[in-house]
């Protein structure tokens, strides 16, 4: 295939001025000038998207299962700050799977290996084992993101 001076310009563009490009490309969609459109670029600008979305949930969960393993591992240090946070990261969470409800099977498929690493960081951020704590998630992917489930007790609204 062969680059044109068009393609070289459009791939610069993309490169130095980022801002710049997007408002060209939409202006071009909008106005149906498809001959014209970075189309690599916007492709591979899509499907960073969904990857972007699938790591913020995973990063959300990964945060709530650690707090949750905090709480119930360390009662005594339980703080209004935990609490916050894993109210927050389920806010998160479940508004994306409320935007995205393509994301909920992706949770479920991702589930263990975000309580891997929860267990994992929870074991960094509490100087305790990590044979502490469950091998396996004991809470459910429903109950992590409930907010009225702490382990060990329920939160009255």
């Amino acid at each position: 295939m062969m680059t044109t001076k068009v393609d070289v310009e459009r791939q610069n563009l993309y490169e130095t001025d980022y801002l710049k490009w997007i408002e060209i490309t939409v202006e071009k969609l909008r106005n149906g000038d498809y001959s014209n459109i970075d189309w690599p670029n916007l492709i591979e600008e899509i499907e960073d998207m969904g990857r972007s979305e699938r790591r913020s949930l995973e990063s959300n969960l990964v945060v709530v299962l650690m707090h949750l393993l905090k709480w119930e591992f360390q009662p005594d240090r339980r703080s209004g700050s935990w609490k916050a946070s894993i109210a927050e990261h389920r806010r998160r969470i479940r508004k994306a799977v409320k935007d995205s409800p393509s994301l909920r099977p992706y949770l479920e498929e991702v589930f263990s290996e975000c309580y891997s690493d929860a267990v994992e960081q929870a074991s960094a951020e509490t100087g305790l084992s990590i044979e502490t704590f469950p091998q396996l998630c004991v809470y459910t992917s429903t109950e992590v993101i409930d907010s009225n489930f702490l382990p060990d007790e329920i939160i009255s609204k």
